[in-house]
């Protein structure tokens, strides 16, 4: 999010191995080996659910008609794949919560859109009611607005936390139809 310690801010949402209450950081160790864990569990979903992928793919493309596929066909399929990528951003999730210690919403918000935006494209329109199309919008709707807002804030963050940087050799060479105005002594070349 920002490259402010959470810490500094007072806000610290650490599980702190080295906590001062024994029975805190006891807990935040076995939180922590949860979250590996789930972190081991997870790569082994996404590796079946690409195996899942290449045999559903298979098993369509040698049925007869053989090498061809339905739309139906290429919906799930599209399902199908989305899932893995829904499987690999949680998994991401997780390895940044372990690395950094803090939940980035922006990701876990990015992730929920993925997981939306695969359930509507796999949407039979001929079963689903208009209500549901209708709540399904909204939930779009809103998370990319939060989604938007979220990034407003973390872009703000970062100009506000931007020092620039002076680039050598850069602040010497004009701008196309300027006029230059060397700041630096040492690389005037008369």
């Amino acid at each position: 999010m920002n490259d402010v310690d959470p810490s500094q801010r007072g806000e610290d949402h650490s599980l702190d191995p080295e906590h001062e209450d024994g029975v805190v950081r006891a807990l935040n160790r076995v939180t922590r080996f949860a979250v590996r864990v789930l972190a081991i569990l997870m790569t082994a979903l996404i590796v079946l659910g690409v195996a899942d992928v290449v045999w559903v793919l298979y098993q369509k493309l040698v049925e007869p008609p053989l090498y061809l596929l339905s739309i139906n066909d290429i919906l799930a399929t599209f399902g199908a794949f989305l899932a893995v990528l829904i499987a690999i951003e949680i998994f991401t999730n997780i390895t940044m919560y372990l690395s950094d210690r803090v939940i980035h919403v922006k990701i876990v918000i990015a992730t929920a859109l993925m997981a939306v935006a695969r359930k509507v494209i796999v949407f039979d329109y001929d079963v689903l009611g208009w209500e549901y199309v209708l709540a399904t919008g909204l939930v779009v709707l809103g998370l990319g607005v939060t989604y938007w807002l979220v990034a407003n804030h973390e872009d703000g963050l970062a100009r506000a936390n931007h020092k620039p940087r002076r680039v050598p050799g850069l602040e010497s060479r004009p701008a196309a139809g300027s006029t230059a105005v060397r700041t630096d002594p040492a690389q005037d070349p008369a």
